[in-house]
């Protein structure tokens, strides 16, 4: 293994790496800068061409064409993502509204739900409706309904557990 420079060309590209790291870093390379300098060393090592007359600007141009380079394919990246994105998201031929298989079986799902409430008796219905959907807090209830707050306890923990044998039922089915 070699420990010294094969061409011309990687001579020049250690004896002026800082300038061109510089370079990169001027027009706006960033962290990416180091990553193009070992680009370029490695487009140097695997050339195959003969002596370049000028080896400083030409390593300054390839340099510069592979800042483009990766400038061009992050910017058509983004427009691929973009775009991709865009493609996901917005079908105007595709309503966001459920299926009418989706829509039928949620309807049945509610009916059995107030089946099941209603099954319980008006107060722990009533108390579960209030509390669940409207956010009642257990004490405003509890008033409304003229009864104690462990009532209205007991009458939530009741339809919690109809609620949960229903949707046992509903996913064995």
């Amino acid at each position: 293994m070699n420990s010294g420079p094969e061409s011309g060309l990687q001579a020049v590209f250690i004896a002026n790496r800082q300038k061109l790291l510089r370079f990169l870093m001027a027009h706006g390379a960033g962290d990416a800068a180091e990553d193009l300098l070992q680009e370029l060393w490695i487009r140097i090592s695997a050339a195959t061409a003969g002596p370049v007359a000028q080896p400083l600007s030409y390593l300054y141009r390839v340099t510069n064409n592979l800042m483009l380079d990766r400038y061009r394919s992050t910017q058509q990246a983004t427009r691929r993502d973009a775009n991709w994105i865009a493609a996901q998201t917005s079908h105007p031929e595709i309503s966001d509204a459920p299926s009418g298989e989706r829509a039928l079986i949620a309807r049945e799902q509610l009916r059995l739900v107030e089946q099941a409430l209603d099954a319980l008796g008006p107060r722990a219905a009533t108390a579960f409706r209030r509390h669940r959907l409207d956010g009642v807090p257990q004490k405003v209830i509890a008033r409304e309904l003229n009864v104690s707050l462990s009532t209205v306890e007991a009458d939530l923990r009741k339809a919690y557990r109809a609620m949960i044998e229903l949707r046992r039922m509903l996913d064995e089915a």
